[in-house]
């Protein structure tokens, strides 16, 4: 079952309530997308654990209901 792109962002911000947040379906089938998140919650972290983070929020999604996931992640200045 696909995500809605809505649906992934919802769970991000959610979990990031400063995060600004792009999500793009890079095939327009609702398996396959691009996000970027930018938060203050990731600065000291390394980019895994930016990630992580990211896929923590996503609540066990990623790899089911949500195909892949290009992420893109950074600290907010």
């Amino acid at each position: 079952m696909a995500m809605e792109a809505g649906q992934i962002k919802t769970l991000i911000q959610d979990a990031f309530p400063d995060a600004e947040v792009t999500i793009e379906d890079l095939r327009g089938d609702g398996d396959h997308y691009a996000a970027q998140v930018i938060s203050a919650a990731f600065t000291g972290k390394t980019r895994v654990q930016q990630h992580q983070m990211v896929y923590d929020a996503l609540k066990g999604k990623m790899g089911g209901d949500l195909h892949a996931l290009a992420l893109q992640t950074k600290p907010k200045d």
